[in-house]
């Protein structure tokens, strides 16, 4: 793999997503498939990138949160099930059939709409059974059972979404066993209805690690396939094998001499306490570094050493105390995220600092970042 030229750019190490998937495939119980979440671009990875990887070791289910998700891998030639699992505006119908993806039902009223549309629509009917976000509601069963009259949908699956599965606290187990009783109940009644039960879903990441008794037809892998978990403390705690995907790195612009009592950066916020050396690095909270880890709050890492920000992080830029580490030069490269050396910043460890979950620092990722694709 030949190294990025640009000033900031996302590493993918394919090998280690084929390692994910494989332990991801021995977490699922018997006949239950991947599908694979691509939303957000994939968490920031590249939509596209990913999903060509997933095809080429036989994942061939896929979910996205927009049609335009959708609609952007058929156009990169991504085979199998795409399913949106977000609103859809009704002038945007067509391209559902024109791409080939499958519509969540998110309510019998939408049901309706798509009934309306007049042409055949393949979906997937979401159950609400206690998050309250999307979802025709469980106990509406009679509503859920007039969304399988629409003669128009063609319903190939059915699903709903464990809110609070992550969480070991009693409550909230208990809270998750209620929403799976739920669902089970409907489908109990779907079929003494006399409809054939399409494909069932209800885990996600933390669902096939903490709910692994549950069978069903899909499990629906989002942060666990990128190689981590929400946080630090669940990664170690559960601590399954998985790897990193993505890394982040970054040149540095400038190095200079910042002289005792000078300031640096917006606001005067950081002043020399004595002769220092400070790097420009060519990533700001544009390109998806928060800017709450200003001030020494984060770090970079650079020849395998920890760089500490300092001052406030720009747009574009952010400024790093490399007084400590020898040689730093123009065009030498800052490490984000992932490794340097025996040094390692994980997409947890900024989440921590920042205050937030592993999937938001990754989905806030900056679109002008390239993407260069490492395989073994």
């Amino acid at each position: 793999m030949m190294e990025s030229t640009a000033r900031a750019w996302i590493e993918l190490d394919m090998n280690n997503l084929r390692h994910n998937i494989n332990i991801i495939r021995g977490l699922l119980p018997d006949g239950c498939q991947l599908m694979a979440v691509l939303k957000a671009n994939a968490y920031e990875h590249g939509a596209v990138e990913i999903a060509r990887e997933l095809n080429s070791n036989g994942i061939y289910s896929f979910c996205v949160a927009s049609v335009m998700e959708g609609v952007e891998l058929r156009k990169h030639g991504i085979q199998g099930e795409v399913l949106i699992l977000g609103y859809t505006h009704p002038t945007q119908f067509y391209l559902l059939r024109k791409y080939r993806l499958m519509q969540t039902v998110i309510d019998y009223e939408y049901a309706k709409a798509l009934e309306d549309y007049g042409e055949k629509i393949t979906v997937h009917v979401k159950i609400d059974t206690g998050m309250h976000r999307l979802g025709e509601r469980s106990d509406n069963v009679e509503e859920i059972l007039q969304i399988f009259k629409c003669k128009n949908l063609v319903i190939e699956g059915i699903y709903s979404h464990l809110c609070a599965v992550d969480s070991d606290r009693q409550t909230d187990r208990n809270f998750t066993q209620n929403q799976i009783d739920n669902f089970n109940w409907v489908l109990s009644r779907i079929q003494k209805q006399g409809f054939p039960l399409p494909k069932v879903h209800i885990q996600s990441s933390y669902g096939i690690i903490k709910r692994s008794d549950l069978s069903y037809d899909y499990a629906r892998v989002g942060i666990a396939l990128y190689g981590m978990l929400y946080t630090i403390e669940d990664t170690e705690k559960y601590n399954i094998g998985l790897r990193p995907v993505l890394s982040v790195k970054a040149r540095v612009s400038t190095v200079k001499t910042l002289y005792a009592g000078e300031t640096v950066g917006y606001g005067l916020d950081f002043t020399a306490p004595h002769n220092m050396r400070i790097a420009a690095i060519a990533f700001g909270y544009a390109d998806g570094i928060p800017r709450c880890l200003s001030c020494g709050v984060g770090h970079v890492l650079i020849n395998g050493q920890k760089a500490p920000v300092v001052g406030r992080i720009c747009m574009d830029q952010m400024m790093v105390d490399v007084s400590g580490i020898e040689g730093v030069k123009q065009g030498d490269v800052a490490v984000i995220i992932g490794r340097s050396g025996n040094a390692e910043i994980t997409a947890c460890e900024i989440a921590e600092q920042a205050g937030t979950v592993s999937t938001e620092i990754l989905s806030r990722l900056g679109r002008r970042l390239k993407r260069v694709v490492k395989h073994l």
